[in-house]
């Protein structure tokens, strides 16, 4: 071999070494990835599989969505690859008990922080706020809220949603399904009235059903966070930190971009980039 090749075959050795700890030095304002996870050497997070865009399986069958994203940009700070994370499916219902049972490491699953789980599990930094709201079919008389006294009303087990209502407006009758998909197409068959859920679901909602009607009217305004067990905080640091990093790389709004329709995208943009508004019910 040549001196000069020599020469070239060490500058490119050198390259992929810098470039093999590009990711370690870009994750350097990090807090040290805790024992048990860089042991473990592969995460587990729980996501939603019925929830675009935030979480969802594909018409391959893979895991895509925004919350996904998140999962495998944490695998690539702390693990050096966004492969090293499996995903497990979770309910509204479900998904608190797989954390607990040490199904999964983490959640990012639409997980509102309330009062109610703030006393079995923890939460990192909020990365965006989440309200909630109703579609109703478009020739449907119900205008807002107040009007779904007495009307039956589709929602999910364990939901947020169905808390709010069985405590503010019980003389709604709720049909509390086991999914999303469940919940809608019971609301789409005419058996409920109305559907409620996160305000960011029922807009895609609409948006694909010309027969539906957001009723724009959000209430149960809260953040949205990433579930860790209680006695955790070095994880639940861990996690807050690269939330805070994903906020200054800007990485939700291309996640966005990427699975939003451009006519909803503001709405999206607007829970991850503007402040909570106030609560108006």
């Amino acid at each position: 071999m040549s001196f000069s090749f020599k020469i070239l075959g060490s500058a490119l050795a050198f390259s992929c070494l810098a470039l093999g700890g590009l990711t370690q030095a870009q994750a350097s304002g990090l807090p040290a990835v805790p024992d048990e996870i860089k042991e473990a050497g592969q995460l587990r997070a729980g996501v939603r599989c019925d929830q675009p865009p935030y979480g969802f399986q594909d018409s391959s069958g893979q895991f895509a969505g925004v919350e996904v994203e998140m999962a495998r940009q944490v695998a690539l700070w702390a693990l050096g690859s966004k492969d090293k994370v499996s995903f497990t499916c979770v309910t509204a219902e479900n998904r608190v008990p797989q954390l607990l049972g040490r199904k999964v490491d983490f959640l990012i699953a639409t997980l509102g922080v309330t009062p109610e789980r703030l006393r079995v599990i923890d939460f990192s930094t909020p990365y965006r706020w989440g309200a909630s709201d109703v579609v109703v079919k478009k020739d449907s008389a119900i205008r807002k809220i107040a009007d779904l006294k007495g009307k039956t009303l589709a929602t999910l087990k364990g939901s947020v949603q169905a808390k709010w209502f069985e405590d503010h407006m019980p003389e709604v009758k709720t049909l509390r399904m086991n999914s999303a998909a469940d919940a809608l197409q019971t609301f789409r068959q005419g058996r409920a009235d109305a559907y409620t859920h996160d305000a960011a679901t029922l807009v895609v909602v609409a948006d694909n059903d010309k027969d539906a009607r957001l009723l724009n009217e959000p209430f149960q305004i809260s953040d949205a966070a990433i579930g860790v067990r209680k006695n955790d905080e070095p994880w639940r640091d861990y996690l807050s930190a690269a939330v805070a990093r994903m906020h200054e790389e800007k990485l939700f709004r291309g996640w966005i971009q990427q699975y939003v329709p451009q006519g909803i995208q503001s709405y999206y943009l607007s829970v991850f980039e503007q402040p909570k508004p106030a609560e108006a019910l």
